[in-house]
């Protein structure tokens, strides 16, 4: 049996998901105006940017953006034609690919961050009391836990039927 969601459920799931979509996309135009990338390419470079060596494997890269692995070199073919990344062969799998972050790569993202950061800050961050912030990331902390815990969504026979 389904349990529907009472009226502060839907209020608060309506709230979020809207919210969590209009943010998105303000934080996606904000960092496409103020760096011409979009979010990967950026999420990319900032992974790089704290990897040892500022190197990973193409697998890492999409597992840690969630990614399937097309997709992520897809995004290195664009960032590598910038001169941003290079591929290298790793050493221990000659059929792996290691990205490793070029100097200009690191100075693209370098450029880049403080808008990025103003525009997190502007949008969600300085909105946001201190206690509110430690709130949302338990509640964030929450839903990655959960949701990163099992690969597989349920299916509910009774989904599309309203929430």
């Amino acid at each position: 049996m389904t349990r529907w969601l009472n009226d502060d459920e839907q209020r608060a799931w309506r709230a979020f998901g809207l919210a969590t979509r209009l943010l998105t996309d303000r934080l996606e135009r904000d960092l496409h105006a103020a760096a011409g990338m979009p979010p990967t390419y950026y999420e990319l470079l900032v992974l790089l940017s704290e990897a040892p060596e500022r190197t990973m494997r193409m697998s890492e890269l999409a597992h840690w953006t969630n990614s399937k692995p097309s997709r992520i070199s897809h995004a290195i073919n664009k960032l590598e034609a910038k001169g941003w990344v290079r591929r290298e062969h790793y050493a221990d799998d000659r059929r792996g690919w290691l990205t490793v972050l070029t100097d200009d790569g690191l100075a693209a993202l370098q450029a880049a961050a403080p808008r990025h950061v103003a525009s997190l800050r502007e949008h969600l961050i300085d909105l946001l009391t201190p206690e509110q912030l430690r709130h949302l990331g338990d509640i964030s902390q929450v839903l990655l836990d959960h949701l990163t815990a099992d690969p597989e969504p349920a299916k509910d026979a009774g989904a599309g039927h309203g929430e």
